[in-house]
């Protein structure tokens, strides 16, 4: 799995041009509301959805699937977003970031998932207007239904504020969604460190750098929205009301654990992979250990047997090897093998180097 993936428009475009996409078909959902009254849409344009908006009521317009992009310029041209804004919501792979612009706040976000073990990354973007947000999904995984249901309820809080409220809730849950995943990273990197341990690393080394790999994706979506969120907190902010302070501040609060652990996680992941690399050179001494005290041991007998293979005449000369013509010549070659073998292995354990 690649660690970048983005979308972009043809070399030498005019700035704002949507590339070409083919993306999961669109569906469009308008929830609309006040303190006493909600009302759920389900409008099959932009322009039946453009035209719920209404003064004194909040309304949230949601597409998930981006399609070929037509819809999305759409809503655009009937909400007069700003072009590169646009740009950005079909040109999927932005870096997260937030941007202030006279008619609205635009902000893009990463959205991510578990899915069989696997990360499955998707962008998000918002628009925040005067009393109107709009959320573009690239697809149509959402985690956006708690805030749903808290509008189904009538939480009192959320219906009676205004859209800057809301705004700052999805932002909010988009961030709290990561933590089950960090969770999930913590657990795989508890099984990686007790199965290096007990000296199983080779059974997970590609998990761990596949999980490092995973940190490093997920590293690249909470860094910039830590700054994204700091940006909104500006005193020249203009978009969200004084009394979204104390929730936006939560939000970069959680955001900023979101990176502390992150980092921690990932220096944990390095950790792993060097330990792993390590064990394995333990273990690669240790057998070199064991293979330089064989042959040791085996060295002074290869002299030996060498020495008395070299089949002298000993009838032309007495110092030609008299030990060939001895009786008991092999048995005391013998004899002297073991004996050495043996004080050399003695001698070995008691300097520790037989040890594991």
């Amino acid at each position: 799995m690649r660690l970048f993936h983005r979308r972009f428009a043809p070399q030498g475009a005019v700035p704002g041009e949507v590339a070409p996409l083919r993306g999961e078909e669109p569906e469009i959902t308008v929830m609309r509301y006040d303190a006493t009254n909600l009302e759920e849409f389900e409008p099959a344009t932009p322009e039946e959805a453009c035209e719920l908006i209404r003064e004194g009521a909040v309304t949230w317009i949601d597409m998930s699937g981006l399609g070929d992009g037509s819809q999305v310029q759409r809503f655009g041209e009937l909400l007069e977003l700003d072009p590169l804004a646009v740009s950005d919501v079909v040109n999927v792979g932005q870096r997260p970031k937030l941007d202030d612009y006279p008619s609205h706040l635009f902000i893009v976000l990463r959205q991510v998932t578990v899915h069989d073990g696997e990360l499955i990354w998707e962008q998000v973007s918002l628009f925040l207007g005067e009393n109107y947000v709009v959320s573009f999904q690239e697809t149509h995984r959402d985690c956006l239904d708690p805030i749903r249901n808290r509008l189904r309820t009538g939480r009192k809080r959320i219906r009676s504020s205004g859209s800057d409220y809301l705004f700052a809730m999805i932002v909010d849950a988009m961030v709290d969604g990561y933590f089950p995943v960090l969770e999930n990273f913590a657990d795989k990197l508890e099984r990686f460190e007790n199965e290096i341990l007990a000296d199983r690393g080779s059974e997970v080394f590609a998990e761990v750098y596949g999980t490092k790999r995973d940190l490093a994706t997920f590293r690249r979506a909470a860094f910039p929205l830590r700054d994204a969120m700091s940006s909104l907190l500006k005193d020249d902010q203009d978009w969200l009301t004084d009394s979204m302070g104390p929730y936006v501040r939560d939000t970069l609060d959680h955001t900023m654990q979101v990176v502390d652990v992150t980092e921690s996680y990932s220096d944990l992941a390095v950790s792993l992979v060097d330990l792993h690399l390590s064990m394995v050179g333990q273990r690669t001494n240790e057998i070199m250990r064991v293979l330089t005290v064989i042959s040791a041991i085996f060295i002074p007998l290869t002299f030996i047997a060498g020495v008395y293979g070299m089949n002298f005449d000993t009838e032309s000369s007495p110092f030609n090897l008299p030990e060939l013509g001895f009786r008991y010549g092999y048995p005391m070659f013998w004899g002297i093998c073991i004996v050495m073998g043996l004080t050399l292995a003695f001698l070995f354990r008691r300097l520790g180097w037989l040890k594991k």
